[in-house]
């Protein structure tokens, strides 16, 4: 049955489907403060800053909400 099989398929042996690689997370959040700058809307600033609070980003993200408050 094995020589069965091999010969179906040419030979070839049948792989498991693969999962995607797992997205960098920064990428990710690059991404987000990007489209929140984009936006230029305060409440887009604020809901990337109340999810990302401690990222590096975040104080950017601050810096621009200083300056739509002027």
């Amino acid at each position: 049955m094995v020589e069965k099989a091999k010969a179906e398929d040419g030979g070839k042996a049948r792989r498991a489907p693969s999962m995607p690689m797992a997205r960098d997370p920064a990428a990710a959040v690059a991404e987000e403060y990007e489209a929140a700058r984009r936006k230029g809307t305060r409440e887009a600033l604020e809901l990337f800053i109340a999810r990302h609070g401690d990222d590096p980003l975040a104080e950017q993200a601050r810096a621009d909400l200083q300056r739509l408050s002027r």
